[in-house]
């Protein structure tokens, strides 16, 4: 079995190759006549002698752009499943680069699998392309995906969503999978995290550690996540049975603005209006102190909460980590700038990327 993965030095990318080297060592050992080989497409190669990277076959593609459009369907020649990860969330003031990344480079992905003739492919979408819900239900796969308009991340993922559609269409002989998970963590992605949504202004050495008097978060604010390695299981579940259709990825318990401030040690937390919390975090974001938009708090204001009930049937999937877990990973990997130094993505903070050494 031939797998590319498109996106694969980032953090779930790094969490897949880890997978999926773990399934071809267990099919080894076990004697199966059907091998895996990974096949790796990133923007930046990564030091390829640092595991997971190692034992890849590694391809340079920009998916977004004209040359990456023509250089895919080669990488993908002779691939079975491709696993698209890519997706670009930085420079969020410049959405036209965010957009030829995350929804052109898409549509050059799909256009490549077709070309290729792959037999099936995975896609990350996310609980950021679901329409707005109230918390107080949680929604199945059926529920739509027309995004959140105020959010760019969550527009390029209901965009996404709809080329996916096409594709079906189009190629009904190549199973379409959709994974949409909620927020993902690993310690191994601190720096990046820290770098990608706070910045170099807001000290991280403190998260977790010292105990914030107040932390004001709306009560609105109740979303999920999952960690890492759970959802790189998933994608490998949903190769491996060569699986279709979509499925919400997410650990409990959901993350309540009580869980989150309890993570944080906060003393108290506040519930504030969202809109508060939105124009407190644009006004600081338009000045450059942090790094994320406005947007992101409409979505963790409006998304859904996913009822995860199809992945556990379907693939017979159930993370080893709680949502908790998986937080409170993020936030000690922040706190000690922690990465990985073989990937141009998930460098420490106090590392350089394998490219600039």
């Amino acid at each position: 079995m031939r797998i590319a993965v498109i996106g694969a030095t980032g953090n779930v990318g790094t969490a897949v190759l880890r997978r999926l080297h773990r399934a071809a060592a267990d099919r080894e050992a076990a004697g199966d006549s059907v091998p895996v080989s990974i096949v790796g497409i990133a923007r930046r190669l990564p030091d390829e002698s640092a595991p997971p990277y190692s034992g890849v076959e590694w391809h340079t593609v920009d998916v977004g752009t004209d040359e990456g459009r023509r250089r895919l369907p080669s990488a993908l020649a002779g691939v079975d499943a491709v696993i698209h990860l890519a997706w670009a969330i930085q420079p969020n003031r410049n959405e036209a680069a965010m957009h030829r990344t995350n929804v052109l480079g898409t549509e050059n992905a799909l256009r490549a699998a077709g070309e290729a003739g792959v037999r099936q492919f995975v896609c990350a979408s996310s609980v950021g392309a679901y329409s707005p819900s109230s918390k107080s239900v949680r929604r199945d796969e059926s529920w739509p995906t027309g995004g959140i308009t105020t959010s760019h991340y969550s527009r390029h993922k209901a965009e996404q969503e709809r080329l996916l559609d096409r594709f079906e269409l189009n190629y009904p002989e190549i199973p379409v999978a959709r994974l949409r998970p909620g927020l993902i963590f690993q310690s191994g992605a601190g720096s990046e995290v820290g770098r990608y949504f706070l910045g170099p202004l807001i000290p991280k050495v403190f998260l977790g550690r010292v105990a914030p008097p107040v932390v004001p978060i709306p009560d609105r604010m109740v979303f999920q996540a999952v960690h890492a390695d759970d959802v790189a299981d998933a994608y490998w579940r949903v190769v491996d049975r060569r699986a279709s259709g979509a499925f919400n990825i997410a650990a409990e318990p959901e993350l309540t603005p009580a869980r989150v401030g309890g993570l944080l040690g906060a003393r108290r937390v506040l519930n504030v209006p969202v809109a508060l919390l939105r124009a407190a975090v644009g006004a600081s974001w338009s000045l450059g102190v942090q790094r994320t938009d406005p947007g992101w708090v409409d979505m963790a204001a409006q998304s859904p909460v996913m009822n995860t009930d199809r992945a556990a049937a379907v693939l017979g999937w159930r993370p080893e980590h709680s949502s908790v877990e998986a937080m409170a990973a993020i936030l000690a990997g922040m706190r000690r700038g922690g990465g990985h130094p073989g990937s141009p993505a998930l460098y420490p903070r106090n590392g350089r990327p394998p490219e600039d050494r």
